[in-house]
Order: C-alpha cells, then sequence, then structure tokens
C-alpha cells in the first residue's frame, strides 16, 4: 500500500512499549502523539517521554480502557505508526495461559517460538508483489538475550495464538499441550510478524496468568482472574521494562532489520 503519511517530526522515540491487558499506561511526564497511518488509526495516541534515559514510546494494544477485543486490534496501525516516530526496538509484554507443567502462574516466560491459529486478521502489509518474510526465529534473537539476563524470568517455549475473543475448551487446550507448546495467548499474531515486515526488533515478555482449560479441573479458565493478577503484577513488570530499556542492545545491524536488504518491498516503509 502506498501513500504515507507522515508522524509529527519533533516527537521522536527509540525503544516501544506495546502494552496488554491491563497495562493501559507505563511513562510519567509523557506527550500523547496522534499518528495516522495508511492503515487506520492504531489502538491509541501514541505516548512519548523518557524511561531509564531513552526516549521511550508507548502503545496499550487494547487501546485506552481495553476497547478492543483481540480480534478487533488494528494490528497493521499499531507497528506502522511506532515506526513512524522512529522506534526501532519494541517489548511487547502480554498475558498467556500456561498449558505444560514447566509453567506456573506468575512466571514471566521469553517465548522463543510461534504458532499462529489466528484467522480473521490482516497479518501482513504484503497485498502485491513477491516478499515472503523470513520468520523461522519469530522474535528478536538481542532483545530475548537481554530480557532472560533478569533473574526472574524463564527462557523459552511456544506460543500459541488463538482468535479469541473466547477461551479454549478444554480439547483445544489438550491439543496444544500434546503438541509441546507451553503458552496461549490471543495477541501475539499478526503482531511478530508485523513488526518484523517493518524491520523492528521485537520480542515479547509473557506473564503466565493462569493454567488454560485442559491443564485443571475445575471450571476453567475466567476472564476476571486473569485481569486480577495481571493488576497484581503491572509494577512487576513496569520496574523489570526499565531495567531492561535502560540497557537493550545496539540494534544497528540486527537481522530483524536486514532481511529485507536488497529486497523491493512492495509496501511503505515511514
Amino acid at each position: 500500500m502506498s501513500g504515507r503519511v507522515a508522524a509529527v517530526s519533533t516527537h521522536r522515540a527509540d525503544v516501544a512499549v506495546i502494552g496488554g491487558s491491563g497495562f493501559y499506561s507505563f511513562l510519567e511526564d509523557s506527550e500523547e502523539v496522534s499518528v495516522r497511518t495508511p492503515y487506520g488509526d492504531p489502538s491509541a495516541q501514541v505516548a512519548i517521554g523518557t524511561c531509564a534515559g531513552r526516549r521511550v514510546a508507548f502503545l496499550p494494544r487494547h487501546g485506552a480502557g481495553h476497547a478492543f477485543p483481540p480480534h478487533a486490534i488494528n494490528y497493521r496501525a499499531n507497528p506502522w505508526a511506532l515506526r513512524s516516530v522512529g522506534v526501532r526496538q519494541v517489548l511487547g509484554p502480554c498475558a498467556v495461559g500456561g498449558l505444560l507443567p514447566s509453567v506456573a502462574t506468575g512466571d514471566l516466560v521469553v517465548p522463543d517460538q510461534l504458532v499462529d491459529r489466528t484467522w480473521r486478521r490482516a497479518g501482513s502489509y504484503v497485498e502485491s508483489g513477491a516478499v515472503h518474510l523470513p520468520f523461522a526465529d519469530p522474535y528478536c534473537p538481542r532483545l530475548r538475550t537481554r530480557l532472560i539476563a533478569e533473574v526472574d524470568v524463564a527462557d523459552g517455549g511456544t506460543m500459541v495464538v488463538v482468535e479469541g475473543p473466547r477461551f479454549s475448551t478444554r480439547e483445544e487446550s489438550q491439543h496444544y499441550a500434546a503438541q509441546g507448546w507451553s503458552l496461549v495467548n490471543m495477541t501475539g499474531a499478526p503482531e511478530a510478524a508485523l513488526a518484523r515486515e517493518m524491520r523492528l526488533c521485537y520480542a515479547t515478555l509473557a506473564l503466565v496468568t493462569d493454567m488454560d482449560a485442559g491443564v485443571e479441573e475445575g471450571e476453567g479458565v475466567g476472564q476476571e482472574e486473569i485481569f486480577a493478577l495481571f493488576a497484581r503484577n503491572v509494577e512487576r513488570l513496569k520496574d523489570l521494562l526499565t531495567r531492561v530499556i535502560g540497557d537493550l542492545p545496539d540494534p544497528a545491524g540486527c537481522t530483524c532489520d536486514t532481511w529485507a536488504g536488497g529486497l523491493a518491498l512492495s509496501y511503505d516503509l515511514p
């Protein structure tokens, strides 16, 4: 798609945090910037401020007050908007359900693999031509290395992303677990692939808020318990992200960007 729409040039950041369920603010003394994109409006205005000595952008994935359910998020607008204000590295914390005994409620996990089981989302900026994204390793290796350096963060695991907004049936959860997938989520795809198409370094930090329906006996997972556990951990996430932002690796030369070198992209980069 052509027709680049420029962001306000005086508002710049080089790192972004995309907040998940219950994570609707991050920066103090920030300024909100309206960014128009060729794909429509992002989930909210982009808040830009300073964190750990860096210029940081924050965007709530679900919008202010959780306006957008997972299947209705404008996934293409969000990475485009962030890149348009200068962002090159993105941290995407999210809530997940646990599928295997290797994870427990309250764990923080940095997955290294993703399985996309969504089906009605615009999953690419490519609308014409031959542009095939290398995606064998869906998360930035440099950002993952920095995140797992934190003492209370677990390294690795596969996150399966389902369409939502409903939770999984017991049989679905048991099927995912049987594949060896350890986490289940509703927003990690197509966000990760779109960030890569925008040539952004991207990694997610998953907070296990529950054990999914097929893992435990009982009534199954409910929204109230998930939101309550995430709320209890928001300050923990903010503290960890602040430490990470203050010590991020240089994105220059990362394969998240260089994959497109020499290719004629059929979509505009802001």
